[in-house]
């Protein structure tokens, strides 16, 4: 059984990474759009042609946080959390 501060700093990674994936879809989003604009305002531009590299290095950054969230999730055992008491087991004040 792991310990439990490996298990919390698991959680704290997977919530992170969700996060992290997030930002890079949003990177990889705007980059893209950037690419498009700059590329029929002005094709083969230097700036299009940055706006097409930051849109692949945040499409690589997205797979690779994509790929450790899966693998950190089918790692996680699958049991609920209990964050609370269960219902019918708390004292009634009297």
């Amino acid at each position: 059984m792991a310990p439990k501060t490996e298990v919390l700093m698991s959680l704290r990674a997977l919530r992170q990474l969700r996060r992290t994936r997030g930002f890079y879809l949003a990177g990889v989003l705007l980059w893209t759009a950037a690419a498009a604009w700059t590329g029929w305002a002005h094709p083969g531009s230097r700036q299009m042609w940055v706006s097409l590299l930051l849109a692949a290095v945040f499409t690589g950054l997205l797979g690779t946080a994509s790929v450790w969230l899966h693998r950190l999730s089918t790692a996680q055992p699958h049991r609920p959390v209990h964050h609370a008491a269960a219902r019918g087991t708390t004292a009634a004040a009297g």
